[in-house]
């Protein structure tokens, strides 16, 4: 990409960014988060208890990117074909003549809500799988490409709920990142209750379109990652499975570590951090700020680690700490 190109696209994530707090009040870092998924191309998945904004959130971004969405609300009894897609038989009324005709499920969109994610069963999760993955959906002997670009964006509510699924291992490792959603600060709350509870808010504006998204992916690529920060990547995501040369307390914590997918999702992630602050270099304050997002998903804690009351986060933690920058 040339740079006249992107200084014509940058300012656009600025407003993008603008466009989502007319919708959404603070949730800064979760914005920012939702931003580095899109840029990166990866896929998002946001817990936080009911009510917290999860869905407005990504219904916004929705309406401020030009690109054709699709909101899918996962519940026990949600089938594979539901979000895949199914075949309809039809006849041509003029020979008699009849044939299959695949009906394109939801799924096939620019821009995927999948609303409360583990509310469904694994077998409907994993119909996700393949989309995920290789952009690609196959029924019946035929694949079938989606649309470019393509971002699932998942909302959960927190295992501990009733009527929950965990999401398989796999699912999850297909996710660029776990976002969490707390509670807004009281001024936060205060504005909440003033903007909802009074006339109609402005609609969101539509300010990037899929052609914008495409080139500021592909800039992301181009953004420099020195040595020394893929050198502590890659250590960081060894060091997260356990057994020699691990932390101690990823040893006591982690039952299973993190694959190299992890490390993938790191690197992306840090240069789209970069770029997404006008940098074109990623640094160890990117690789920092994105490791627990990054891998909070992919470590399987141990029994000692929930006796404890450790969570993934604690691990991630250890794992900085344990871990030297190069040099």
């Amino acid at each position: 990409m040339t740079a006249p190109d992107l200084d014509s696209l940058l300012p656009r994530l600025h407003d993008l960014r603008a466009a989502l707090a007319r919708a959404v009040v603070g949730q800064n870092t979760v914005v920012e988060q939702l931003l580095i998924g899109l840029l990166a191309g990866g896929h998002c998945l946001l817990e936080g208890a009911p009510g917290l904004g999860k869905t407005l959130l990504v219904r916004s971004l929705g309406q401020a990117l030009e690109l054709q969405f699709r909101r899918v609300q996962f519940t026990p009894d949600l089938m594979p074909s539901d979000i895949l897609g199914t075949e309809l038989l039809e006849e041509d009324h003029g020979t008699g003549h009849r044939h299959f005709r695949f009906q394109q499920g939801p799924i096939f969109t620019n821009l995927l809500l999948a609303d409360e994610l583990n509310r469904t069963p694994p077998k409907t999760q994993a119909a996700l799988l393949e989309a995920m993955q290789e952009r690609t959906v196959s029924y019946a002997g035929t694949t079938y490409a989606l649309p470019a670009p393509f971002f699932v964006l998942a909302t959960q509510n927190p295992i501990e709920q009733a009527g929950t699924y965990p999401l398989p291992e796999a699912q999850l490792d297909r996710f660029l990142l776990h976002v969490l959603v707390d509670y807004p600060s009281e001024d936060e709350e205060r504005q909440i209750l003033e903007q909802t509870t009074g006339g109609a808010t402005d609609a969101v504006p539509k300010v990037m379109d899929a052609e914008a998204v495409i080139a500021l992916q592909a800039a992301v690529r181009q953004v420099h990652v020195s040595p020394d920060v893929l050198a502590w990547i890659t250590r960081l995501v060894r060091a997260s499975r356990p057994g020699e040369g691990a932390p101690a307390a990823i040893n006591q914590w982690v039952k299973w570590g993190a694959g190299p997918r992890a490390g993938q999702s790191l690197v992306l992630a840090a240069k789209a951090r970069a770029l997404l602050q006008g940098r074109f270099a990623a640094t160890r304050e990117d690789v920092q700020a994105l490791a627990a997002p990054v891998m909070r998903h992919r470590l399987l804690l141990s029994f000692a680690a929930e006796a404890e009351q450790k969570r993934a986060d604690d691990a991630v933690a250890a794992l900085l700490q344990a871990v030297p920058f190069p040099g």
